[in-house]
């Protein structure tokens, strides 16, 4: 049996980043290769004429029992795998096939719990029959009813009624299996509707949806039929490594090549970070300095449903492609060109748009520190502001490994950045760390040692063994004035750690929203066939929490515009929690936390009146509104209105927002998103950040009330020294 490198080995090698080790990375120049699975092995049912069974490799019990015996011994979580497990395997395996409940009839289920409790007893054996006999019994229902779709199709589409007030239920997470074949064909009358009103809706004409529909059909179940042991045997595995946590993963040799890839850094390819959500490859996050980033039309939680090549290519519908399909897609050769079509949801009943995007490498250069200058004004005086983008936590570990004295990395750069900032005289400074998703660890504890004097920095544990303490280097400080660290919900992992540490040492003010929650440490195992990426150990901040599952709750809170429930750690079904341990010695003072509730009220009333705050808190409000609905009317006038009152209510918003900042209202939203084309196309000033500025402010605040308490304490000293 193989054992894995060690956390610490991994810590001490300086390779462990702790950003993206849980998804593939979309970056390569290299196709992904045919997996060595023997053809044979497959025959034919009985009870599922021509449609074929799958069954085992010689190599998936071996494979299967050493994924067995590594879990046991190196995952975080320690768990017996009995009756209560096997329940959970059962009902994660049938998720995985189908989710949404759209294929497996009650009927189907019920036949299939006498596998419930004893799943756990056959992965201990090595025996993968139940687990291809559900599978199976999956694969027939999918391809009969993808041939039942393509006979409907041709019959046109001529019939549908848009007329009748009815609505397709969109959350079907709840909701029971089709209880008989009539509810089934009555639940994808409504799907099948449902897809063709979407697109009429954007100006698709029945003949073009019909064609449309029928060649996406067609494509997924020519997919179906071409279905491998090795793809039912990943997912089933991973129903099983999943129960542990949604890191833990299996990956086949064609995924665990391409998983190799991604991590390496010479990778080319739009910059995305995707997974699979239901039948379609959704946005997770954007690779700093990417193509799709510097591009501005992609947004986390955009779905693709159709990809193209070069500028006229035509679009190849993905919505129901397995992920590893749609990646290898995507990529392309440096300077080629790929094209895009995207929704904001699974409905595709919002508005689609097309994009182009050129396929690119990202250097390491693209992805430094950068600084600007943001003046303000208060009562007559002018302060000056620090601000320091940090993309990711980055550094050149080649050149540093090989003695390279100007090798780059965050802290250098950061370091480097304080002292031209301190030469210009500022009054404060801000860390940005929006949308990073991390990086090297070793940089999240060399760029805190930057603002606190020697000290400990975070805590690594894995599971039966005392904490790992890692600290900061007893460097100088490089800035000790006032300081205020921004997070979003896309700063994860060593954006958490560097945040906490800040928070904890009550160091800076940390201002924004809460941060995504990533706090477990992957390594890699090999396997005789493919590899087993697990969770071993969980990131702890100095005083002792988790950022595991809740991350870092801002000390002063700003709208939060993501959708929480489809973005962050507590998104992940069965995402480890939140939890505590020992606390470490570490020196902090009460400077935060003594004047932190006068911040937040000067804050408050600040932004009451703030055009771009109010902007903010409506979308903020119209993001949770629509993260709750769970049905989609199929009636057209109905949608019509729905979508022309989302217009308007996006259009207004705008135009108040413009005529509190003195510019003129606009007619439509396509005048509208012509001059946000135009204003991408221009840096933006520090000052028009809305965030930035406001975070300038609360340090402004900050270096008031602090004088203020200095000027107290001093007064109180002198009248001390009078009396005795």
């Amino acid at each position: 049996m193989q054992t894995p490198i060690s956390i610490r080995q991994l810590f001490k090698r300086g390779a462990l980043t702790v950003c993206a080790l849980s998804l593939l990375i979309l970056w390569s120049e290299t196709a992904i290769l045919a997996e060595d699975e023997p053809a044979a092995q497959e025959v034919a049912s009985s009870n599922m004429p021509d449609i074929i069974s799958l069954s085992p490799l010689d190599a998936h019990p071996g494979t299967s029992l050493t994924i067995v015996e590594q879990l046991r011994q190196h995952h975080l979580l320690k768990k017996p795998l009995d009756d209560n497990a096997s329940s959970e395997i059962f009902e994660k395996y049938l998720e995985m096939l189908d989710g949404a409940k759209v294929y497996f009839l009650a009927a189907d289920v019920q036949e299939l719990e006498k596998y419930r409790y004893s799943l756990d007893d056959a992965l201990r054996r090595g025996d993968l029959e139940p687990a291809f006999d559900i599978y199976n019994r999956y694969h027939q229902r999918v391809i009969q009813r993808l041939e039942s779709l393509l006979t409907q199709l041709d019959l046109g589409l001529d019939h549908i009624d848009f007329s009748v007030d009815e609505s397709l239920q969109i959350d079907r997470e709840n909701a029971p299996w089709p209880a008989d074949k009539e509810a089934m064909d009555d639940l994808w009358r409504k799907r099948l509707k449902a897809a063709t009103l979407s697109m009429k809706l954007n100006d698709k004409t029945l003949e073009e949806i019909q064609k449309l529909l029928k060649k996406r059909y067609q494509n997924r179940l020519k997919q179906s039929k071409q279905t491998k042991s090795e793809d039912a045997f990943q997912i089933y595995v991973n129903a099983f490594a999943s129960t542990y946590d949604p890191h833990t993963q299996y990956f086949s040799p064609r995924t665990s090549q391409n998983f190799n890839i991604n991590m390496s850094l010479s990778l080319e390819g739009i910059g995305a970070l995707l997974r699979t959500d239901d039948e379609y490859t959704a946005v997770v996050r954007l690779i700093p300095a990417g193509p799709a980033e510097k591009s501005g039309l992609i947004e986390p939680s955009d779905r693709i449903i159709s990809v193209g090549q070069g500028e006229n290519g035509p679009l190849i519908d993905v919505v129901g492609w397995r992920l590893d399909d749609v990646v290898e897609l995507i990529r392309g050769p440096k300077g080629s060109n790929v094209r895009l079509e995207l929704t904001t949801d699974s409905t595709e009943h919002k508005t689609r748009k097309i994009i182009q995007i050129t396929r690119n490498t990202v250097q390491l250069e693209e992805q430094a520190a950068q600084k600007k200058l943001l003046t303000l004004n208060r009562n007559g005086q002018e302060y000056k502001i620090g601000v320091i983008d940090i993309p990711t936590f980055y550094v050149d570990f080649k050149a540093e490994r090989q003695g390279e004295q100007n090798y780059k990395s965050t802290t250098r750069d950061v370091r480097r950045l304080i002292i031209e900032l301190q030469a210009e005289g500022i009054d404060a400074l801000v860390i940005d760390l929006r949308n990073n998703g991390g990086g090297s660890l070793q940089e999240a504890d060399s760029l805190t040692g930057l603002f606190i004097k020697s000290g400990p920095t975070v805590q690594v544990k894995s599971a039966n063994r005392r904490p790992t303490i890692y600290s900061a280097p007893d460097d100088e400080v490089a800035w000790d004035g006032a300081l205020g660290v921004i997070v979003n919900r896309l700063s994860a992992s060593a954006s958490e750690i560097f945040a906490g540490a800040i928070q904890d040492y009550e160091r800076g003010i940390i201002i924004g929203s809460q941060t995504f929650g990533k706090g477990t440490v992957q390594t890699l195992i090999p396997l005789p066939r493919g590899q087993l990426k697990i969770t071993a150990a969980k990131f702890y901040r100095v005083s002792g929490q988790s950022t595991q599952h809740q991350g870092v709750i801002p000390d002063i809170e700003f709208p939060e515009l993501y959708n929480t429930d489809r973005i962050g750690e507590s998104s992940l079904e069965d995402a480890l929690p939140w939890d505590m341990i020992q606390p470490v010695v570490y020196p902090h003072s009460d400077q935060i936390q003594s004047v932190l509730p006068e911040l937040k009220h000067l804050h408050q009333e600040r932004v009451m009146n703030d055009p771009d705050f109010a902007y903010l808190r409506a979308l903020a409000l119209k993001s949770r509104e629509n993260s709750r609905k769970t049905q989609i009317s199929l009636n057209e006038a109905q949608r019509i209105a729905e979508k022309k009152a989302d217009d308007q209510w996006r259009l207004n918003i705008a135009n108040v927002l413009r005529v509190a900042k003195g510019d003129e209202p606009v007619e439509t939203l396509d005048e509208l998103e012509e001059i946000a084309e135009h204003e991408s196309d221009d840096e933006l000033d520090v000052a028009d950040d809305a965030m930035v500025r406001e975070s300038g402010n609360i340090l402004i605040d900050y270096i008031g009330l602090t004088r203020q308490i200095a000027l107290v304490e001093h007064v109180a000293e002198k009248t001390a020294t009078v009396i005795r």
